[in-house]
Parts: structure tokens; C-alpha cells; sequence
């Protein structure tokens, strides 16, 4: 697997995994249900992933917006290639909230909104909500 998935946490933090992308639980949560989303191809440039990886990417994007719309009810969605410090082909998935969401018994805030997202922000959790968080979403991506 890339450095970049396993920098994430592959294999732990996997989601779901596509024929040519990879969901993952994002570590640091800016906001509730923040992902990544990373090609498996050998890419270091937007412009060169396969043909393939390419066509899939829109229904890997439907598939992120209905789960995440239907889980945390998201008012908008940001998806991040930064691509500064991973050098892997990847996203960074925001779900953006104007009001403060609980989510097993966490609070998750957006102090971003409504302007860019402060990727920088970490709402802290602990390793049993991460793990919850990890788990309603494998069962959402079914």
C-alpha cells in the first residue's frame, strides 16, 4: 500500500475500499466524519492516475456524499488535494457544519464555517468514539 494510506492509518482506519481508492477515517478530526480519500495508483500528480482510477472516482465521490449526508446530515462538503506533505494522489474529505454536532457523546465543532475549513482544528475524541466513528461508517458503506 502507499505511504500515504498507511500514514493514515491503513489498514486500521479503512472504511471501504474501492477498485482504485481507499476511504479512510481521517485521524485528526476537524470536522465530524472527516476522511481520506487516496488512490491505490502509483501517482504523485493529479494527472496521472489510470483511466480507470479516474472514471471510478465519481462514484467513490457519490458514495462518500449519500453516506456522510445520511449519517451526520453535512450542510457542505469540502474535499482538500493538498498534496504538500503526503505525496500520494489523496483528498481530504470535510463534511461542514454550521452548528456544533454530537456524536457518541463527543462535540464536534467547525470554527472554519462558513469560510475555508481550519484543517489545522482537531476536535479531540477518544479511542472508543474513534472506534464508534469508524464502525457507523463500515456499516453506513455497505
Amino acid at each position: 500500500m502507499n505511504a500515504t494510506a498507511v500514514k493514515f492509518g491503513y489498514p486500521d482506519s479503512v472504511v471501504k475500499e474501492f477498485g482504485h481508492w481507499i476511504v479512510q477515517v481521517r485521524p485528526a478530526q476537524p470536522t465530524l466524519g472527516s476522511l481520506v480519500l487516496i488512490c491505490k495508483d502509483d501517482a504523485a500528480h493529479f494527472g496521472e492516475i489510470s483511466k480507470d482510477a479516474g472514471a471510478e472516482l465519481p462514484q467513490v465521490v457519490a458514495k462518500i456524499e449519500q453516506v456522510l449526508g445520511e449519517a451526520f446530515a453535512f450542510e457542505r462538503i469540502n474535499y482538500l488535494m493538498l498534496m504538500m506533505v503526503d505525496p500520494d494522489v489523496h483528498f481530504h474529505v470535510l463534511p461542514r457544519y454550521e452548528q456544533a454536532q454530537t456524536f457518541a457523546g463527543s462535540v464536534f465543532t467547525d470554527p472554519g464555517w462558513p469560510a475555508a475549513p481550519n484543517i489545522g482544528h482537531v476536535n479531540e475524541i477518544d479511542e472508543a468514539t474513534r472506534e464508534k466513528l469508524l464502525e457507523a461508517l463500515r456499516t453506513a458503506f455497505v
